[in-house]
């Protein structure tokens, strides 16, 4: 059959009855079906989580003041009061643990890009993905055997070496995925204009992956911020700021933490406490999807890099 123009008409015989989308159609209303689970198991999903972050605004939001960061945890049977020092304490243990495992996954990271499948390579990253699922309590029971039994106290050391444990394989991970990313023959230019490798690493490997790496970073940060059971083996907790007669910060001594402070008053009969813990609870969660969030803006830029 040919068209109007004289050409073969390549729709000819094609029956368009048959792509009209009806539910009466088997395959249409089993796609029809499935979408509709897809669509409410997703929306299932979602009910924890804004059920927590709801449930969180409704019960610790209301006692959110400046207060609350600039004061110390009150006495059982005192009124107000705050977590100023909980909020240090976690942020100091936080920016540790981001000095000790950063280097070193970072570094591991760019061995197990540039050694692909050799046997070493492939047992460091067996041990990367095994400790993603390390349970956080052992890395606490490491630190205490490591640190705080060798030093004989609870120290924010302590604790900041036991979070870089557990931040260690996520590094590690995402670090390998970013720098392997970056096209070959961007290093292939670089060593063609007679760059060395330790040049084409660390100035067009690393520079080029760097969105991708600080993902990883701040995942990690996230993980590590709310952790409680590594912290209560480490840094134990204090009701005092961790700041000297000088004003430096005091490393080796027990430190409050905003998830110990919540595991702490969570449990009191005290309506006081119970009102901070929520409250604790509410900046935990903000600090936590603040971090993610960079997170996801660094990925998002890695991918429009690519």
């Amino acid at each position: 059959m040919k068209s109007k123009l004289g050409v073969d008409d390549p729709f000819a015989g094609v029956d368009f009855s048959e792509l009209e989308h009806s539910l009466r159609r088997p395959r249409t209303f089993m796609d029809f079906v499935l979408n509709g689970a897809v669509t409410l198991m997703t929306l299932s999903a979602l009910v924890p989580l804004f059920s927590v972050v709801l449930m969180l605004l409704w019960r610790g939001g209301k006692r959110l003041s400046l207060v609350l960061f600039t004061q110390l945890p009150p006495a059982p049977l005192e009124t107000g009061g705050g977590f100023g020092n909980a909020i240090v304490g976690t942020l100091i243990m936080v920016v540790l643990a981001v000095v000790l495992s950063v280097p070193v996954g970072l570094l591991s990271a760019i061995y197990l890009a540039q050694a692909r499948e050799s046997k070493v390579a492939e047992l460091v990253r067996f041990a990367a993905k095994v400790l993603t699922g390390f349970p956080s309590i052992l890395a606490g029971v490491f630190a205490y055997g490591a640190i705080v039994l060798a030093t004989g106290q609870f120290s924010a050391l302590a604790g900041a070496v036991a979070l870089s444990v557990l931040m260690l394989p996520t590094i590690i991970l995402t670090s390998e995925d970013a720098i392997r990313m970056v096209p070959s023959k961007m290093k292939e230019a670089s060593i063609g204009m007679g760059a060395t490798s330790t040049q084409t690493v660390w100035m067009v490997l690393i520079p080029t992956a760097m969105p991708g790496i600080l993902t990883g970073i701040m995942l990690a940060v996230a993980r590590a911020a709310g952790e409680t059971a590594p912290l209560i083996f480490t840094a134990l907790f204090s009701n005092y700021w961790m700041w000297s007669h000088g004003g430096n910060p005091q490393l080796m001594q027990p430190t409050a933490s905003l998830a110990v402070l919540i595991y702490n008053f969570a449990g009191m009969p005290f309506k006081n406490q119970v009102e901070l813990a929520w409250a604790a609870a509410l900046v935990l969660v903000l600090f936590v999807l603040i971090a993610n969030l960079i997170g996801q803006s660094f990925s998002n830029k890695q991918i429009q890099q690519g």
